[in-house]
């Protein structure tokens, strides 16, 4: 058996490093993500799940404010770091595949690059860990094949078991590879009892997940019918093209020779049929586009070994494209545009966390005034409700008291106290307002003083008073999940 290449240690710590000091220095740009923000509420709540989502990304927040601070900066080192290691773990895929010091800092080079490795990078998300346990499991999964040494299954399943903690999404690779193994082979790894410990253990590793879930009535199958029913459509639109852009279509040139490469190596042909069975499995289910993004860096490791042995000509094309790539990559998903600049780019409408990043401050200062403005007998009793799980967190972020949502964990939360006769809402609706209130006035408008168009702008901040029924009664009609 022929062992894998030396690996380019130097080259790839320092890209790695160079990423992870970037990323820390633009931490603080902008402002808190809507997801962070909620991630911040559900760490003061620990718990083995979300109805939403495992308790990873939650405690992750915990971590980081414990650790660094409760700050951009403290809580956005976490996935710095996980980037850095994404980072090394594509490359590692690359030098199991055959790939030299060429193309391992190809990939490095790349990966780190990548659109999508900058904002997993930038802001703490469920995708800054989801990236980093695909492409572990991966680079199991394919000394596994590669090497044909089935020990390493093993250590498929106790990455797998972890992720589950994170996002169940782990899933879709697992299955992706099932089908390729019966599909294309090689079949004699479905007799290898280390394939079927490693399920064994990944199983055991998720049973706290599975019982959480099994006990709440299945709450993440609801979330993601709701996914699929609001957003189906439009996400099954875009696949195609976020295909082509969630690391730049440089990397996705290069991986479309990377699943080739894959298809044309018997050992690791299950692994080319994954990228496909994941994306009929997304775009029937009406997933996001992203669920396929760990496939596409195994897509792009297999391909830098294509570009690396093409010769020195292929390698100085694919070197500039990715450096070009990079830039690009960078001004649409780092915060290096000035803010007051943002709305007259495409910055904001192309990059959903750059638009969702903008405005929360202001956002919270008028529903403070209009809290402040009231007499003192109402602000005894008066709570905020908002539609959404961003206005939430920002609002128990600025350290405004009595703060309730129906969406997702948050309605478990509640509901509000019954002499809450007085209250703020913000992005509820006219239906959710006039159920419970007997009268709703505007008091105020929310600018984010850029310009940006987010959820946000615009947004009306409505006094209302008059309970017509007890809280306890009326909450359970607040609950929707998206």
């Amino acid at each position: 058996m022929e062992r894998p290449p030396l690996l380019a240690w130097r080259s790839v710590t320092l890209i790695s490093i160079l990423l992870f000091a970037v990323l820390l220095l633009l931490s603080g740009s902008y402002g808190y993500h809507r997801d962070e923000m909620y991630f911040r509420v559900l760490s003061e709540h620990p718990a083995w799940g979300y109805v939403d989502q495992p308790a990873f990304a939650p405690m992750a927040a915990k971590l980081s404010i414990a650790v660094f601070g409760d700050t951009l900066f403290g809580i956005r080192v976490l996935p710095a770091l996980a980037a850095a290691v994404l980072v090394v773990l594509v490359t590692l895929i690359t030098r199991e595949l055959g790939g030299r010091g060429v193309a391992q800092i190809l990939a490095a080079l790349g990966t780190a690059t990548g659109a999508y490795t900058f904002i997993a990078g930038h802001t703490l998300l469920t995708l800054s860990f989801d990236l980093p346990f695909w492409a572990a499991a991966i680079l199991f999964m394919t000394k596994a094949l590669m090497r044909e040494q089935p020990r390493w299954w093993p250590a498929v399943g106790v990455i797998a078991g972890l992720a589950t903690y994170n996002k169940h999404l782990i899933v879709m690779l697992l299955l992706g590879l099932a089908v390729g193994l019966v599909a294309v082979g090689p079949r004699r790894v479905l007799a290898s009892p280390w394939l079927w410990g490693g399920a064994l253990i990944a199983a055991a590793l998720a049973v706290p997940n599975l019982l959480y879930q099994a006990t709440h009535d299945w709450p993440q199958l609801k979330m993601a019918a709701a996914l699929s029913s609001e957003r189906g459509g439009e996400l099954r639109a875009l696949f195609v093209p976020m295909q082509l852009t969630l690391f730049g279509p440089v990397v996705t040139i290069i991986g479309a020779f990377g699943w080739v490469r894959l298809w044309r190596d018997r050992r690791v042909r299950a692994l080319a049929v994954a990228y496909p069975a994941a994306a009929v499995a997304t775009l029937i289910s009406g997933g996001r586009f992203d669920y396929t993004a760990g496939l596409i860096l195994l897509l792009f490791a297999a391909g830098c070994v294509s570009v690396e042995a093409a010769g020195l000509g292929k390698v100085r094309l694919a070197t500039g494209s990715l450096v070009v790539n990079g830039l690009v990559s960078a001004v649409i998903a780092l915060p290096l545009i000035p803010v007051a600049s943002l709305a007259a780019t495409p910055v904001p409408a192309i990059d959903e966390v750059v638009r969702e990043s903008i405005g929360w401050p202001q956002f919270a200062a008028k529903v403070q005034n209009v809290l402040r403005a009231l007499p003192p007998e109402d602000q005894a009793r008066a709570i905020v409700m908002t539609g959404s799980y961003g206005e939430h967190g920002a609002l128990v972020r600025a350290g405004i008291p009595r703060v309730y949502s129906g969406q997702n964990q948050l309605h478990e939360y509640g509901p509000p106290p019954e002499n809450a006769t007085v209250a703020v809402m913000v992005n509820i609706g006219p239906r959710g307002m006039d159920f419970q209130y007997k009268s709703c006035e505007q008091k105020d408008r929310v600018d984010n003083g850029v310009g940006v168009n987010n959820e946000l702008q615009g947004m009306g901040i409505f006094l209302c008073r008059g309970l017509k029924q007890p809280w306890s009664v009326a909450w359970p009609r607040y609950q929707h999940f998206d």
